[in-house]
């Protein structure tokens, strides 16, 4: 028995089996042939066995396959067989460049985690440079292990657009924004002048690049930074990214400074609305999860890092229930410690159940969508990724199903989420573009990006005096 025999070969797109749009005249630039289909449309539910036609980097034609007809005509046909094809991976929120300081600081609360180890470090070693090849590096984990689009707040972003644009990856780069002095930005009255800098300045680069603004949290931006942010981000209609509720310290803080739970504060403030996105919002109450659904607000999961940081577990069941849409994210690598979106699935999953005690918590169908068109929707993006349909982005990638945890796969989406690891991922496409393909990244040279980091390691540990970088 082959992988391949495992899926249906006469389940087809709907009740017709008939394909989704047309294939347009001419040679088609790309032809995806040969193995299921996941598509993680609503209207086309199952796998499937067909194809997928590409021109100028969008998903033209979808159709079941059909042995009485030749593959329609193309310059390129990308075999598939015993793969399992699927929207590119979408991380909802992350820091790319603290993949420089992973496991500098480790079984620390949050709040001694950032004032003691991160904060110090980001103020001597982050720099536009070091930003470009920290998040070069956090594109190839990402890249390796199926993730084709993130959305990252951090500071120096311009190394952020520079690095982005050579890995050829989908981003919503956002600036950050903080009420003390940050990396480049040594006066703090100066950083929401920084921030709408970055934006006039990238705003329109690459159309896989959209920049925005990103807020610390309401703990380290006073009520002045936080509306004078969302009042440019609204005149430009810019995402707002912001750490939100996101551990018992913050809440008893800010409550004791407004009388508000950090939720209804950002409400009292007018900040919530579809364009601004909550990360963590973890201590959240059942009121406060309706007023993020009537502000259609969204929320960013971070389970891991929730988890390592004993921050707590975000109530994603009960935001689902009040229609609240929910995205995926690994947060940054100093806090996860790793950006692979596939064995965040498992965790969110998994962490559901047990604390509900109820094995039917958050199906792996439902987390699978989460990761794919539920952070496309976080994003804003949702009308161009986040599935396989016809006018979408082909960001695509393929799960290898030979290796043996995978085998044998009789349910692709429990599959996906309970089984399978980054490492399976054996290509991915970009806006019709390979940029991975057999484990090796086709973008950029991994092993200068590898080089300039370990060199910069060594700096970092020598300068703290402990530790060891083994390599």
């Amino acid at each position: 028995m082959t992988a391949d025999s495992l899926f249906p070969r006469s389940n087809g797109l709907g009740p017709s089996g008939k394909g989704e749009g047309r294939i347009p005249d001419g040679a088609l630039d790309t032809l995806i042939q040969g193995g299921p289909i996941l598509t993680l449309s609503s209207r086309f539910p199952d796998p499937f066995y067909g194809c997928i036609g590409i021109r100028e980097g969008k998903i033209v034609y979808v159709a079941p396959e059909d042995p009485s007809l030749p593959p329609p005509p193309a310059r390129r046909y990308l075999e598939a067989q015993g793969h399992l094809i699927l929207p590119g991976l979408v991380n909802a929120h992350t820091h790319a460049a603290m993949t420089l300081f992973r496991g500098l600081a480790d079984d620390l609360p949050l709040k001694v985690w950032l004032e003691e180890h991160i904060f110090p470090a980001e103020s001597r070693y982050i720099n536009p440079e070091s930003v470009y090849w920290g998040t070069l590096l956090a594109c190839a984990e990402m890249i390796l292990s199926g993730t084709t689009t993130f959305a990252d707040g951090y500071f120096c972003q311009d190394g952020a657009v520079r690095a982005v644009e050579r890995a050829g990856m989908r981003a919503v780069l956002c600036q950050g924004v903080i009420d003390f002095p940050a990396p480049g930005v040594m006066d703090p009255a100066q950083n929401i002048g920084t921030a709408e800098r970055f934006i006039e300045k990238w705003e329109g680069f690459s159309p896989l690049i959209r920049p925005g603004i990103f807020c610390h949290s309401p703990y380290t931006c006073s009520d002045k930074t936080l509306t004078t942010v969302k009042e440019f981000c609204r005149k430009k209609d810019l995402p707002y990214f912001i750490h939100a509720a996101e551990t018992r310290e913050e809440v008893s803080l800010i409550q004791a400074k407004t009388g508000k739970t950090p939720i209804r504060h950002l409400q009292a403030l007018n900040l919530l609305d579809q364009r601004t996105v909550a990360v963590h919002a973890i201590h959240v109450d059942f009121e406060e999860m309706d007023l993020l659904a009537a502000a259609e607000t969204a929320v960013v999961h971070c389970p891991e890092s929730n988890m390592k940081l004993a921050s707590g577990k975000a109530p994603i069941m009960e935001m689902l229930k009040r229609k609240v849409t929910v995205g995926l994210g690994t947060d940054g690598t100093a806090s996860n410690n790793d950006l692979d979106l596939l064995k965040e699935m498992d965790t969110a999953a998994k962490l559901e159940k047990v604390y509900y005690l109820d094995p039917t918590a958050l199906d792996a169908h439902r987390v699978l969508k989460m990761a794919t068109l539920g952070s496309a929707q976080v994003l804003g993006w949702e009308r161009e990724i986040g599935s396989i349909e016809p006018g979408k982005q082909a960001d695509l990638i393929s799960i290898d199903l030979s290796s043996p945890h995978l085998f044998p796969c009789y349910d692709p989406f429990s599959t996906l989420v309970y089984s399978a690891q980054g490492s399976d991922v054996r290509w991915v496409m970009i806006g019709g573009r390979l940029v991975m393909e057999k484990g090796k990244i086709l973008s950029f040279d991994l092993e200068e990006v590898l080089d300039r980091v370990r060199r910069l390691s060594r700096t970092i540990q020598k300068e703290r005096g402990r530790g060891f970088v083994f390599f």
